[in-house]
């Protein structure tokens, strides 16, 4: 299947964490010489702490290693593309029960070693400030890219592109809102199917409001504060401002008649956030409460009190592409597509989604520099329906986690959830598994240089 390689520098990648380490670790064990850019120590982020290549910065856990939740469904994707990332944290694992957790120390210091002695591998320890109009390129600066670069981005996605905050709603499966109590319309559309709806009488709003206004905080570090609060403001904040000021706000009841055809006092709205209807986002509901607040408050909320949060709402600086419009499923710039983007400059969320999007784009700038055209993982994969998500057309498009509501929905449906994600785990290994040996992606890999 491989052609020989065309006549190109060396790749380059820029960014040195979890995502720039897999790309240049797929590309050097297949035989490309990659030049590997990291700023740091030159220059620091208020964020990192050593100059070390894949340092965690957020959790020493890279979840769970069970294959029903989303994280484990990952795991065994990156373990068959013989992952840089996963061999090293089962490498350095710490005891954490079903969690895999690593030695926050040795496991950047293991990484950096392994790509410091692969003799394809260049490390050069400057800040880059351009993106190479003709050479092969991966960004993987991460949320905290610098101001220079962060301005080219802009230059080659468009002004309205790039955004410099997270500000997510939180994400509940479909199928666990009690429709019993919510109902489907959207404001004066009846009809809609587009949004749920959850009412509140005015005392179910008293107890929320109050529960709301009292519950505890994710603290800001004062580098997120200023870019944060310039954009928009929490539902918290936006609450203490006044009783009534949700009511009139985000849960305004305006055009909305519950099943008796009256107005409730105030309705939460839920919006579609996929095309197969898996996952609803709860509207207006940016917030800074701490994840197991969110679940505990908005659980109140009628007709969300067994909701499953597919994730929850997060609010801090993260500079991020709004891939839908500016990249295509291969990771590719649509404007320039010598340049893949991957972690969470391409709007992904988490240590296992950063680093299986740089292995991704180490691939796919693999086939290019051979001749070959770039490919899209299967959807019923988890990295392929990674890809579609943040690359699929989405007017509120925002970060996110690898759940299961992004997986295709088997054919023949299935009631029970654990059967379900029992049977969307095969289907992704068995897709998986073909797609490898069609393309054989794992022909050419190697550790050590000159082949198997």
């Amino acid at each position: 299947m491989f052609r020989e390689r065309i006549k190109v520098a060396k790749i380059e990648i820029i960014g040195g964490g979890l995502a720039g380490a897999e790309a240049a670790w797929q590309l050097a064990c297949r035989g490309e010489p990659v030049r590997l850019y990291e700023m740091r120590p030159q220059k620091n982020t208020p964020a990192h702490h050593t100059s070390y290549l894949g340092e965690l910065v957020c959790s020493n856990s890279l979840g769970s290693e069970k294959t029903s939740t989303g994280g484990g469904v990952l795991k065994l994707e990156l373990e068959k593309f013989n992952s840089l990332l996963l061999e090293v944290a089962r490498k350095t694992r710490v005891p954490a029960g079903n969690a895999l957790a690593v030695d926050r120390q040795k496991f950047p210091l293991e990484i950096t070693r392994r790509l410091e002695e692969h003799p394809l591998v260049e490390i050069c320890r400057e800040e880059v400030t351009e993106i190479s109009s003709n050479n092969i390129t991966i960004v993987a600066t991460g949320p905290l890219t610098s101001e220079p670069l962060t301005q080219k981005l802009q230059e080659l996605t468009g002004q309205q592109s790039l955004y410099f905050f997270d500000a997510a709603a939180p994400l509940v499966y479909s199928d666990t809102i009690d429709m019993d109590i919510a109902f489907y319309g959207a404001r004066y559309e009846e009809q809609s199917i587009d949004y749920i709806n959850c009412p509140l009488t005015e005392e179910q709003y008293q107890d929320f409001y109050n529960e709301l206004i009292q519950a505890e905080v994710v603290p800001l570090h004062g580098f997120e504060e200023k870019k944060l609060f310039s954009g928009c403001m929490p539902l918290e904040n936006l609450a203490k401002k006044g009783y009534k000021t949700l009511a009139f706000g985000p849960l305004k009841p305006v055009g909305l008649k519950d099943r008796e055809g009256k107005r409730p006092f105030a309705v939460v709205q839920l919006r579609r956030d996929n095309k197969e209807g898996t996952l609803f986002n709860l509207v207006g509901f940016q917030t800074r409460l701490k994840w197991s607040e969110q679940k505990r408050v908005f659980r109140m909320i009628p007709g969300l009190g067994n909701a499953e949060f597919a994730r929850f709402g997060v609010m801090h600086r993260n500079i991020f592409i709004d891939s839908p419009s500016a990249m295509q499923p291969t990771l590719q710039l649509k404007a320039r597509p010598n340049v893949f983007c991957a972690g969470q400059l391409t709007g992904v969320e988490g240590y296992l989604e950063s680093a299986i999007t740089g292995l991704w784009a180490g691939i796919n700038a693999f086939l290019l520099a051979r001749g070959q055209e770039p490919l899209i993982p299967p959807r019923e994969t988890a990295l392929g329906s990674l890809i579609d998500y943040i690359t699929t057309p989405n007017k509120n498009f925002q970060p996110i986690n690898m759940n299961f509501g992004l997986l295709p929905q088997p054919e023949k449906r299935i009631k029970k959830k654990e059967e379900r994600r029992e049977k969307q785990v095969v289907i992704a290994r068995e897709a998986l598994g073909g797609f490898i040996d069609r393309f054989d992606l794992l022909g050419p890999f190697s550790e050590h240089p000159g082949g198997k």
